[in-house]
């Protein structure tokens, strides 16, 4: 059988112009966000770690403070906008600006229950909207006048691939994911000629620890054979784009959505 994916690691400071940028990371306790957030961090960049999960996000930054990074964690609501707002207060008052944004923030216990249009509970619905849209939506808007203070920066937010792929299930899900796509292009038409850049990754399947350890290797190697690729994603595959797309390498990007999932889905 393949082996469905092998450890990938991003080392050294490979990109231009994040030595001591402030970046927000909004959702950035565990998984993708948490490695963005080394990633973002190993690159010179001073980090906020926002997580709803605060005991997850201080880990988070006490793995990049004791690397020689800085970093510090702040819990917060990603659905709540007077939450979002003292988030971005936080990143002010800790470090005196703002630079960037990374949005990857998600209800992956709505995920599990999101079933199709006639079924699904509209709570479930709503939930997702919430934290998938909404919440984008709202961090963004909390962050664009920060960013044009500084005469602009950047935002990368977490789409998906089922953004595109017209999944039989997890219709909030794709919906709101599509719906990020259309937010980045927003903000890209309504603020580019100021200076803010906005794009949006859309990963296919990565190998979290929790499916490295809990998926059936034949399922793996099932959604390994349907990509164009040697292997499955792996997060540093994520934190990589996310640290281009901010970084001056990235300069000339704006309002696009990247595929990073191995050529699962061709555009």
């Amino acid at each position: 059988m393949l082996i469905p994916g092998r450890p990938v690691e991003s080392k050294g400071h490979s990109v231009e112009g994040l030595k001591d940028k402030v970046v927000l990371v909004a959702g950035a306790a565990t998984g993708l966000g948490a490695d963005s957030a080394r990633r973002l961090a190993r690159e010179g960049a001073r980090v906020v770690v926002g997580d709803l999960n605060y005991e997850g996000a201080e880990r988070t930054a006490a793995a990049i403070t004791e690397t020689g990074g800085s970093a510090v964690a702040a819990g917060f609501d990603i659905s709540d906008d007077e939450s979002v707002r003292a988030l971005v207060a936080t990143t002010i008052e800790t470090y005196g600006g703002l630079d960037a944004v990374h949005i990857n923030a998600g209800d992956m216990g709505a995920v599990t229950k999101d079933t199709d249009v006639v079924d699904i509970d509209l709570e479930i619905w709503d939930r997702t909207v919430a934290v998938n849209l909404r919440g984008h939506m709202l961090v963004t808007r909390h962050c664009v006048p920060k960013l044009l203070e500084r005469g602009g920066g950047t935002i990368v937010y977490t789409s998906s691939i089922a953004s595109f792929t017209g999944d039989p299930q997890r219709p909030a899900y794709s919906a709101t994911k599509a719906g990020i796509n259309a937010l980045a292009r927003h903000v890209a038409s309504r603020w580019g000629r100021e200076g803010i850049r906005a794009n949006a990754v859309t990963p296919g399947l990565i190998l979290t620890d929790e499916i490295r350890n809990g998926a059936a290797p034949e399922l793996l190697a099932g959604m390994l054979a349907r990509t164009r690729s040697t292997r499955l994603g792996e997060a540093a595959d994520i934190s990589s784009m996310v640290a281009y797309l901010m970084s001056d390498d990235g300069a000339w990007i704006n309002g696009q959505v990247v595929n990073v999932d191995g050529g699962t889905v061709l555009r």
